[in-house]
């Protein structure tokens, strides 16, 4: 575990710069607050997660966890300027942890159900969060966007977290082509469980929390366990190589020159290179 028992105890004093924590009735509520960047995914965002999660993780008297987004974008992906060094500073209390945080296990290690409340759009590095959580219920009018190639880039990771839940074939073509995927389409492969309309994702949340609320948390827990122990497809192992190919990626010339076309907003010049 990246955070101990002990470690998360003190969640609800610390200082979180890019989330809001709300505990009521065993459900842990995690609202992912960076609405003017699109809520992309920061480095400090990411280990405030993982910490809000373990401790979800660690405590019985959560149930259940749901992860919401403020702002129209639910996650736009990972900031690449921040992952990339160039950071601002931030006020987080949150400690360091034990080991290096991949994004696309920090759900699978939870042994609770989850679910992705998502009211805006998704993109990239965002779907590890949703392929990551027990449900995703979506509003039917958000779009989901995977246009890494657009850029020169692939989602690596992205990719092995939708396998787990999307058929192999549909991953595939859809990181490769970048389109824009609706929500009715989504939920028929896979990706969400749950669609509804936004007069009516409280009132649909509240329902899916009262089922998994009126059944035993510790019968739940042992199954989602081992249902973690059975599966064991996107091993540490797979992610960290995942990731070193994002990082070799990003070093390319195509990566630089679509990243500049989309900030230029031009059409890029690829010299496979």
């Amino acid at each position: 575990m990246l955070y101990s028992h002990e470690q998360t105890k003190s969640i609800h004093q610390e200082a979180f710069a890019f989330l809001l924590i709300e505990e009521a009735d065993h459900v842990l509520t995690i609202t992912l607050n960076r609405p003017k960047k699109k809520n992309a995914l920061h480095p400090v965002m990411v280990n405030e997660l993982a910490y809000a999660v373990h401790y979800a993780q660690h405590h019985d008297d959560i149930w259940l966890v749901v992860l919401q987004a403020r702002g129209d974008v639910f996650c736009a992906g990972g900031d690449l300027k921040a992952f990339a060094g160039q950071t601002e500073e931030v006020s987080s209390t949150i400690p360091a942890p034990a080991g290096n945080i991949l994004l696309g296990e920090i759900f699978n290690k939870l042994h609770k159900p989850s679910i992705a409340k998502v009211e805006g759009s998704v993109y990239a590095g965002g779907f590890l969060l949703l392929a990551g959580c027990t449900y995703v219920l979506a509003n039917n009018d958000v779009t989901f966007g995977l246009p890494e190639t657009r850029r020169g880039l692939f989602p690596f990771q992205v990719m092995a977290s939708l396998m787990s839940v999307m058929p192999e074939r549909q991953v595939l073509d859809w990181c490769i082509r970048g389109y824009n995927l609706q929500v009715e389409r989504a939920h028929e492969w896979g990706l969400v469980t749950h669609v509804t309309i936004e007069e009516n994702m409280e009132e649909d949340l509240q329902r899916l929390v009262d089922q998994i609320l009126r059944n035993s948390p510790k019968a739940i827990r042992m199954g989602m366990e081992a249902y973690d122990h059975i599966r064991q497809r996107s091993t540490r192992q797979e992610h960290e190589y995942l990731l070193s190919m994002l990082r070799k990626t990003l070093g390319t010339q195509d990566a630089q020159e679509g990243i500049a076309a989309f900030r230029e907003k031009r059409t890029p010049n690829w010299t496979n290179q």
